[in-house]
C-alpha cells in the first residue's frame, strides 16, 4: 500500500521508516528539505511540495499528517484540498483536540474526502517497538487502510484498533495521556518520598529495578524511569520544570463538562502548572498570611 506522509520530524520519520521496512511505498514531504532527504536515504520517496507529493500517489490516495495540533493541521488540510479528489483520505496522526477532528471530518464530508484521526502513542520507541494507535473514522475506510495500521502497530492484531467515528481516536488518546500524567506523578511522588527517608539511605535505582519484576506496579514507564536513573542517579542538572502538551488540560476540561471526578489527573496537571512558575505567588501569599495572623517567620530571599 502507498501513503503520503506530511511532517518528517523524529516521529514522522520513524513511522515512515517502519512503513517502508514493512513493504509500503511512502512519499514524504516536509518544509525542511533535509528532513525529506533523510527519509529518502531510508528508502522512501520524497517531494519538495504538497502538489508533487500528491502527484506521486495513486487514487484513492491516503495522506498522513504529523504536524503540530491546531492551526497547522487546518492550514495543511486547506493546502491539500485543491490536489485531492473524492475518495481520498486524510489521516491526522498528531495530538489534535478531538473536537477539532469532529469539525474537520464534518467539513470534509461534503467534498467526499474521508477523515481519519489516529491517536498515536509510542514516541521515539515506536520504530522498534511499534505504535499504539487509537483510530476514529468510517469503518470501511479504516478497514481499507488497515495494512498501514497493522504495519505501524506492535503486531497486526494488537496495539491498534478502530474505536469509533471520527474524533473518537483523538478522544481516547486524550484520556490515555491524562492517565499517563497520573501514573508519572505517582512514580515521581513515591520515589521522592523514598529519597527523603535519609536514615535508610535508599538507592532509588535499586528499588526501581526491584519493582520492575513481579511487582504490581511494574510498567514501561517504570522501565524508562530506571533508564533515566541509570544515566543520572541524582538528576544533576535537570530543572524542576515539567511541560504539559495540552492533552492533560483537555482531559480535565472534559471531566468538568461531563461531571466526572478526575482527582488524580487534575492533581498531576496542577503539579505541572506549579513547576512552570519559578516564583509561585500563591505560596508567597500563604507565607504572608501566616505571618499576619500568627506572627510566623517568613523566609526572605535576596532581591
Amino acid at each position: 500500500m502507498e501513503l503520503g506522509m506530511i511532517g518528517l520530524g523524529k516521529m514522522g520519520a520513524f513511522m515512515t521508516e517502519r512503513l517502508v521496512k514493512g513493504g509500503h511505498r511512502v512519499v514524504g514531504f516536509d518544509r525542511d528539505a533535509a528532513a525529506v532527504q533523510r527519509v529518502i536515504d531510508k528508502g522512501s520517496a520524497g517531494a519538495d511540495s504538497l502538489e508533487k507529493m500528491i502527484s506521486q500517489l495513486k487514487a484513492p490516495r491516503a495522506v498522513w499528517l504529523m504536524v503540530p495540533a491546531g492551526a497547522p493541521v487546518d492550514q495543511t488540510i486547506e493546502q491539500l484540498l485543491p490536489h485531492l479528489a473524492p475518495g481520498d483520505t486524510i489521516i491526522d496522526g498528531g495530538n489534535s483536540y478531538y473536537k477539532d477532528s469532529v469539525r474537520r471530518a464534518a467539513a470534509l464530508a461534503p467534498k467526499k474526502i474521508n477523515f481519519v484521526d489516529s491517536g498515536t502513542s509510542g514516541g521515539v520507541w515506536g520504530l522498534a517497538e511499534g505504535y499504539s494507535m487509537m483510530v476514529g473514522g468510517d469503518a470501511d475506510v479504516v478497514k481499507r487502510l488497515s495494512p498501514i495500521f497493522e504495519t505501524l502497530a506492535p503486531g497486526p492484531n494488537k496495539g491498534w484498533g478502530r474505536v469509533g467515528p471520527a474524533g473518537s481516536g483523538h478522544f481516547v488518546k486524550m484520556v490515555h495521556n491524562g492517565i499517563e500524567y497520573g501514573i508519572m506523578q505517582a512514580y515521581a511522588e513515591g520515589l521522592d518520598l523514598l529519597r527523603h527517608k535519609k536514615e535508610f539511605d535508599l538507592d532509588l535505582l535499586q528499588v526501581s529495578q526491584i519493582w520492575q519484576f513481579g511487582s504490581v506496579i511494574r510498567s514501561w514507564l517504570l522501565d524508562l524511569t530506571v533508564d533515566a536513573l541509570q544515566k543520572n542517579p541524582t538528576l544533576d542538572g535537570v530543572g524542576a520544570y515539567v511541560t504539559d502538551s495540552g492533552e492533560g488540560r483537555w482531559t480535565v476540561i472534559e471531566g468538568i463538562d461531563l461531571g466526572v471526578a478526575l482527582p488524580v489527573i487534575s492533581g498531576a496537571l496542577d503539579v505541572r502548572f506549579r513547576s512552570q512558575d519559578p516564583e509561585p505567588f500563591a505560596n508567597k501569599l500563604l507565607a504572608m498570611m501566616r505571618h499576619e495572623f500568627g506572627g510566623h517567620a517568613v523566609k526572605t530571599v535576596a532581591k
